[in-house]
């Protein structure tokens, strides 16, 4: 099976330009119109990028591309996880971030003109589109509306990494860990939860740990002190919270 940085990097091959059949232009603008990055685009507008789209099928444990890597554009998950790490050359990982559909990433790489720092792999079974980052050029030219949502999505990443350093600096691991479920159950849901809730835990506790800046041990010590302070109970990989309110309140 070829892998998946291959396959995006023969997606940019000239010979693959040009204008899909009907049928599949259609398909790549349905699977397109689901990204929060080409809301309020036209039909027309989203076609324009067909294109330069490639399909990408990640079963869990592939790697899509790894660091030093060439970066021809960029990938937006349609479902499935993607885990974006870096790793040391005695294999130690560090997670950078844990990403689901509809978000993508490669974006600020492909400004730069750089390979890739970190990797990116496959948590569970997942569905991505590459866009290849001339058709994505060839588009901001001509749309400033587009270029200023794309300055908007990068600017809002460099909020999300100073509030990562925040809270790696200032906050303690517990309120760490508290802050992911809290955000983990503001994920899934539409509302702000009360009373009793119940998160499954996307992936494994050492990912999530790396992800939050602690060893494995450490976390589950955590998960331990809560639940024996009845914040939560730890049934596998699901957290069932007793009362999400007082859970709130335990971080003031």
């Amino acid at each position: 099976m070829p892998r998946c940085d291959d396959l995006c990097r023969d997606g940019l091959q000239p010979a693959q330009y040009g204008t899909p059949p009907a049928d599949e232009l259609d398909r790549l603008c349905r699977l397109l119109s689901q990204a929060s990055l080409f809301n309020g685009l036209s039909c027309s507008d989203i076609a324009r990028f067909a294109r330069g789209v490639r399909e990408v099928k990640a079963p869990k444990g592939e790697i899509l591309f790894h660091r030093g890597a060439p970066c021809n554009g960029f990938h937006l998950i349609l479902s499935g996880q993607i885990k974006l790490a870096f790793t040391s050359a005695d294999g130690n990982e560090k997670v950078v971030d844990i990403l689901y559909a509809g978000r993508s990433f490669g974006e600020a790489v492909m400004f730069t003109d750089k390979p890739y720092v970190v990797m990116a792999q496959a948590l569970t079974d997942s569905t991505l589109l590459h866009i290849g980052k001339q058709v994505f050029f060839d588009e901001m030219a001509v749309d400033p509306s587009f270029c200023r949502k794309i300055i908007a999505g990068l600017a809002q990443r460099l909020h999300h990494l100073m509030a990562d350093v925040e809270s790696y600096s200032l906050r303690s691991g517990r309120e760490r860990v508290i802050g992911y479920l809290l955000r983990e159950e503001e994920r899934d849901g539409d509302h702000v939860a009360e009373g009793q809730v119940s998160i499954r835990l996307p992936t494994s506790k050492g990912t999530i740990a790396s992800r939050l800046n602690l060893t494995q041990e450490h976390f589950s010590r955590i998960l331990n002190e809560l639940s024996n302070a009845r914040l939560i109970q730890v049934e596998g990989r699901t957290i069932h919270i007793p009362d999400i309110g007082r859970l709130r309140k335990s971080l003031n």
